[in-house]
């Protein structure tokens, strides 16, 4: 558990994807440009590719953690992350992934609260 004080800390965004690429010799990592109004373009490494395309996430909005730390994977920058379902367990015959997404297009960079 934790306090809404900390909760308060996570900001939470509306992206929208510009880019979308395979990251070079993996199998799962997707390289994003996003947008996020007016905290710029950020770049965003997520292990999506099984699940969806490169070509049809350019233009989807997604939801971003925007204050996290950056990270590397594989060599690539990270600049925040994702929000993403799952459902069922990893390896299970039914197991997959869904985007978390807004129902109605929004300006990029409109907090989520």
């Amino acid at each position: 558990m934790i306090s809404f004080d900390a909760f308060k800390k996570l900001d939470f965004r509306i992206a929208t994807i510009l880019e979308a690429e395979k990251v070079s010799g993996t199998k799962n990592l997707l390289q994003l440009q996003v947008d996020l109004g007016e905290l710029g373009q950020r770049q965003i490494v997520t292990g999506l590719a099984q699940y969806y395309s490169a070509e049809t996430l350019v233009g989807m909005q997604i939801i971003v953690l925007a204050n996290l730390k950056p990270a590397m994977f594989r060599g690539v920058k990270s600049e925040g992350m994702l929000l993403a379902a799952e459902t069922g367990k990893p390896g299970d015959p039914n197991y997959s992934v869904v985007l978390v997404v807004p129902d109605q297009k929004l300006p990029a960079g409109t907090p989520v609260h």
